[in-house]
């Protein structure tokens, strides 16, 4: 409530209405019959507030602020959300290549919402190094990684402007994305798909703390 005034109409009367319905809902026990709509109605929630937010909010040091938190989670979910792949869906004796390795990269495009996307991008089958391609590098990607690195760099432009000064996370940005704009799929899967999640999930991490450091500790 104190930061009431920093938002708008619609962006408070969403955030609002979605607190009511939620402590509503979490009253009943969540369970298989209803995790899913659960589930469902969070994400709807989130996309009306983040397109309040979007279309509504006052670009200012807030709005920067917001968006760099925005996609620095989103980045960090999406490389999780890939490196997933590799822990957790493929089950034991199961090929790599085979029908379930096929139905769970398709749902790793599901997770995203980019299933469509994949299949209007490349108008092929679901391959490991194209799905990887997509979540990593391409930059028309709203959920890849390389899109959110553009997005926090294009933010902090903008906090550098506003302050009138750049920091140390201006250039461990520009170092985590310039690798992200000039990287090559093959070199990526030739080092390990996994290993290069790891490295990107930790600098990411890092960019994050140093924000703060930069910001809010150390101004």
């Amino acid at each position: 409530r104190s930061e009431r005034n920093n938002l708008t109409v619609s962006v408070w009367e969403y955030l609002n209405e979605a607190s009511i319905q939620l402590r509503e809902k979490l009253d009943k026990p969540l369970t298989g019959a209803n995790i899913q709509d659960f589930l469902d109605w969070t994400k709807r929630q989130m996309i009306l507030v983040a397109g309040a937010c979007e279309t509504t909010l006052l670009r200012d040091e807030a709005y920067h602020f917001l968006s760099l938190g925005t996609y620095i989670e989103r980045a960090d979910n999406t490389a999780r959300i890939l490196d997933s792949k590799y822990h957790i869906l493929l089950p034991q004796g199961e090929k790599v290549g085979g029908g379930v390795d096929y139905y769970q990269w398709t749902e790793i495009l599901n997770c995203i919402n980019a299933l469509r996307t994949y299949r209007r991008v490349y108008s092929s089958a679901v391959l490991p190094w194209r799905v990887a391609e997509l979540m990593i590098l391409r930059s028309d990607l709203p959920r890849s990684l390389h899109f959110c690195l553009t997005q926090i760099m294009d933010n902090l432009d903008a906090l550098a402007r506003i302050y009138g000064t750049r920091h140390e996370c201006h250039r461990l940005c520009g170092v985590l994305a310039s690798g992200l704009r000039y990287g090559k799929v093959d070199d990526i899967f030739e080092r390990g798909l996994h290993e290069f999640l790891v490295e990107f999930i930790d600098k990411n991490n890092a960019l994050g703390a140093e924000i703060t450091r930069n910001y809010l500790i150390n101004p």
